[in-house]
């Protein structure tokens, strides 16, 4: 079995092979966009199930099947009170990751639309009038 040292922070190119199924696969729970907005609507505050779903819009059962597999890579922690279990991030590290990864998206975006632009004026003012 490979081990590396923890207390740094590794790189991708510095994990065990046997690592790289672990980092799928919390890329993985981070793939479903239900799971990004429980995980956009716990930024703010903790929540109860019944909040989530009814933000959501959807089932309580639902939301509780995509909190488990939130909760199983460790980005969520629950913690019961009463009657009701709450639902807090685990892994603050999970909003530098979404905020890299919505950065790029929007860049993108605006360089399509840059891209489009040229092709749109041209079309419009070739477009016949009535």
């Amino acid at each position: 079995m490979t081990t590396f040292n923890c207390s740094l922070t590794p790189h991708m190119e510095d994990l065990p092979l046997e690592a790289l199924g672990d980092v799928a696969a919390y890329f993985q729970a981070l793939s479903e966009p239900t799971r990004l907005r429980i995980l956009s609507l716990l930024r703010s505050s903790e929540r109860n199930v019944g909040e989530l779903a009814e933000l959501c819009e959807y089932t309580s059962a639902n939301i509780s099947r995509h909190l488990a597999i939130l909760s199983k890579h460790g980005l969520v922690a629950r913690e019961n009170r009463g009657t009701s279990v709450y639902y807090r991030i685990a892994d603050e590290s999970v909003y530098k990751l979404c905020d890299l990864v919505c950065g790029s998206i929007a860049r993108q975006f605006e360089q399509h639309a840059r891209e489009r632009q040229p092709f749109v004026q041209t079309a419009a003012k070739t477009k016949p009038r009535r």
